[in-house]
């Protein structure tokens, strides 16, 4: 190991020695030492200067590396968008359903009216392979006949072929995802919008909704914010006026749910309850009318494989597998791949924001069946 001490101290004798004797600076001790306190000092300046957000590890541990290829069973994504483009953007998306073992995948449109029947259209070439679900229309939310012609435009679109409704959004504000028009200021359990959730019931229109934001997206974005890359990214702004915080639209979302109780209600990504998985856990326990999906929070449960594993198992019934990030072949084999194996400390950054590792959940067959297809066959109704 190089001794940068001693080493010093033998280049500084030297040269004194070298002035007052006349005798020859030793150079190659002092090539020695610059070139070794240059390589030290250089490393530390970098380290010091990498940011989080290029930060991107790569394991080194010597363990199973999993490739899996195709779901154990086929399955039901009960959240995706409209992503393809064209026509033959959705037939190279068939195509990948095939290869990777998807059998159906449900579009939430967020739409109503002239764009609902645009999309609806756009997928009716593959009718067993698609399901096109509508959105709320909140355009005149104000007027006092608005909930009767919201329910009028809904009863259409379910005439038109839609089997669903979503998704819906609720990020604090109000109702923000429908299309054309957002509404804004208004939360699930408004009374205005029983009437539509009632009807949902009487249809048997399942209503896909999304409430909130993980914990990580309200702490702040410092030091100790542990996903503080993605959680900056999709930070909530609770300085605006009037915004609901985590909890508070958690319970709007229960008490749709214990309200319209012939109503099946599906909470995306986990009701964003990935940091406290006991307060979905106390949803459903309470409620049998509600599921949640699992979509696009992948990053969110893999880093707790044990616990995450654990409450999958219990509430196997009531869990249905979703993705919401596009359609690709890498994107499905990973959700495969953390749901399915038991692979340790990898990691995924292009699919993902944070920089923290991915373990597989090794779920049993049991519970892998239950959420790729029977839950949402249940929910589906076929």
């Amino acid at each position: 190991m190089f001794n940068y001490r001693s080493t010093l101290l033998s280049v500084i004798l030297g040269a004194v020695q070298c002035v007052i004797f006349g005798q020859e600076a030793p150079s190659a001790k002092l090539k020695d030492f610059r070139l070794n306190f240059l390589q030290r000092t250089e490393l530390t300046e970098d380290v010091q200067q990498i940011k989080l957000k290029d930060y991107r590890p790569v394991s080194i541990y010597k363990t199973p590396q999993s490739k899996i290829p195709k779901a154990k069973y086929p399955a039901i994504d009960l959240h995706t968008h409209d992503n393809p483009r064209t026509d033959a953007d959705v037939d190279r998306w068939v195509q990948l359903m095939d290869e990777v073992g998807i059998d159906k995948s449900v579009i939430l449109s967020y739409s109503t009216g002239a764009a609902f029947d645009a999309m609806a259209r756009k997928y009716a070439r593959y009718p067993s392979r698609f399901e096109v679900w509508c959105g709320f229309d909140y355009t005149g939310m104000d007027q006092p006949d608005w909930s009767q012609r919201a329910v009028a435009e809904l009863v259409r679109c379910y005439q038109s072929g839609a089997r669903g409704v979503g998704e819906l959004g609720d990020k604090g504000l109000g109702e923000l995802y429908s299309k054309p028009t957002p509404g804004r200021g208004m939360h699930i359990n408004d009374p205005r919008m029983k009437p539509l959730l009632m009807k949902c019931g009487e249809l048997g229109m399942p209503i896909s909704i999304h409430v909130a934001e993980d914990a990580w997206m309200y702490l702040p974005s410092d030091s100790t914010n542990d996903g503080l890359m993605n959680a900056a990214k999709w930070r909530v702004d609770m300085t605006k006026e009037g915004i609901l915080n985590h909890d508070q639209l958690i319970t709007t979302l229960e008490e749709a749910v214990r309200d319209n109780p012939r109503t099946t209600f599906i909470a995306c990504h986990l009701a964003n309850c990935n940091a406290d998985l006991s307060q979905l856990a106390r949803l459903l326990d309470a409620y049998p009318n509600l599921y949640a999906d699992i979509s696009a929070r992948f990053a969110e449960f893999a880093p707790i494989p044990r616990f995450a594993k654990a409450f999958m198992e219990k509430y196997s019934d009531r869990l249905v597998y979703g993705t919401d990030m596009g359609f690709s072949r890498e994107m499905y084999l990973t959700t495969f791949r953390i749901l399915e194996s038991a692979d340790e400390h990898f990691y995924e950054h292009n699919r993902f924001g944070y920089h923290w590792p991915l373990y597989g959940l090794s779920l049993s067959p049991r519970t892998l069946k239950k959420i790729y297809q029977t839950n949402a066959r249940k929910i589906l109704r076929r």
